[in-house]
C-alpha cells in the first residue's frame, strides 16, 4: 500500500508542476495532495504541522494566482477583458503549440491586447494594459511553479529518506 500511495503522490506532484502553467489545474494544491498521500503511508511518520503549513501556503498561492493578474492589469490601466484575454492566449499556446515554448510568452500578451481592444480601449492603452496583465500572469505562474518545485523537493527528500521502508516487499 505504501508503494501505491507513493506512486499516486508522485503523479500528483507531476500534475501539480504541470498545473503551475495550466490555468485549469490548481498546481500547488495538487502538489500538496501528493505530499499528503506520501505522509499517509505507514513508512513515513505523520507531521501534521508540516502538512498544515504547506496546505496554508498552497491555498495562499492559489488565491494570489487569481489576484495578481488582476492587480497587474489594473495597475497598468487594463480591464477584466485583458485578464480574460491573457488566459485565452495561454490556452491557445497550449492547444496549438505552433511557436513552442516561445508561444507561452507571446500568446498571453496577444490575448490581453485583443481583450483590451475588444473593450474599446485605444491601442496605446491596450498595449500598456496587456503588458500589465501579462506581467501579472508571469508572476503568478512563477510563484506557482516555485512552490510546486519546492513541494516536489520535499517529496523526493522524504521518499529518499524512507526508501527502505516504503519499497519493502
Amino acid at each position: 500500500m505504501d508503494i501505491l500511495l507513493t506512486l499516486m503522490g508522485f503523479l500528483f506532484m507531476i500534475v501539480g508542476i504541470i498545473g503551475s502553467f495550466l490555468p485549469v489545474l490548481p498546481g500547488p494544491p495538487l502538489s500538496w495532495v501528493g505530499l499528503l498521500l506520501l505522509y499517509l503511508t505507514d513508512a513515513i511518520p505523520n507531521n501534521w504541522l508540516f502538512l498544515g503549513i504547506t496546505l496554508a501556503i498552497a491555498l495562499l498561492v492559489f488565491t494570489l494566482d487569481y489576484l495578481i493578474p488582476a492587480l497587474g492589469t489594473k495597475k497598468f490601466g487594463g480591464s477584466k477583458y485583458g485578464v480574460i484575454g491573457t488566459t485565452l492566449g495561454l490556452l491557445v499556446s497550449i492547444l496549438f503549440p505552433v511557436l513552442g515554448v516561445f508561444g507561452i510568452i507571446v500568446w498571453p500578451f496577444v490575448g490581453a491586447y485583443i481583450g483590451e481592444l475588444l473593450n474599446k480601449t485605444d491601442s496605446k492603452t491596450a498595449v500598456k494594459a496587456a503588458f500589465g496583465s501579462f506581467l501579472g500572469f508571469l508572476t503568478g505562474t512563477f510563484i506557482k511553479f516555485i512552490v510546486a518545485i519546492i513541494y516536489f523537493g520535499f517529496f523526493i527528500m522524504k521518499v529518499w529518506e524512507y526508501k527502505s521502508e516504503i519499497f519493502t516487499f
